[in-house]
């Protein structure tokens, strides 16, 4: 997996994780981390450990950034009624490239090009001492914990699956 570290999605999560003062360090995966199973398959770890960055469009066409554990889906449904909103619409890969600057598989909490409207934490990552996150790479993976993304990102933690 020669490259990974200096690919410039990678090189723009590093320099956003240093200015958080965020030191965990990237582990560059042999095999794809572009599902949360395969990412924890990977580490060795729970799926639940797996801190995936989902992202939505709300009504006002600006990205929702859900932070979801790997152990269930986004109750879409359940979060948009949380939200005071009608609904959150589903996006395409172009749409989290240019408002993320990463791509799908890979799209790290930190880093964004712009910034996501509302960013939300799902509470089950509070269950684990650790947990994993994109670092800009579906081979690249670095290790948080659930209070460091919710000082780092801003986000408001809320229940969004079962």
């Amino acid at each position: 997996m020669d490259g990974i570290l200096e690919k410039a999605a990678v090189r723009r999560f590093m320099d956003a994780a240093q200015s958080l003062g965020i030191d965990g360090e990237i582990k560059v995966l042999s095999d794809s981390a572009r599902t949360a199973i395969d990412a924890a398959n990977s580490l060795g770890i729970e799926v639940g450990q797996i801190a995936s960055s989902l992202i939505f469009k709300l009504p006002s066409g600006n990205p929702l950034l859900i932070i979801t554990s790997g152990r269930h889906k986004v109750d879409t449904t359940l979060v948009a009624k949380n939200l005071g909103i009608e609904k959150l619409d589903r996006v395409d890969a172009d749409f989290v490239k240019e408002r993320s600057g990463y791509s799908i598989g890979g799209v790290s909490p930190l880093g964004w090009i712009s910034k996501p409207e509302i960013t939300l934490i799902d509470e089950a990552l509070n269950d684990y001492d650790v947990v994993w996150a994109a670092a800009g790479h579906p081979h690249a993976v670095y290790p948080t914990s659930f209070s460091e993304l919710l000082e780092c990102t801003g986000a408001k933690p809320m229940v969004v699956g079962d």
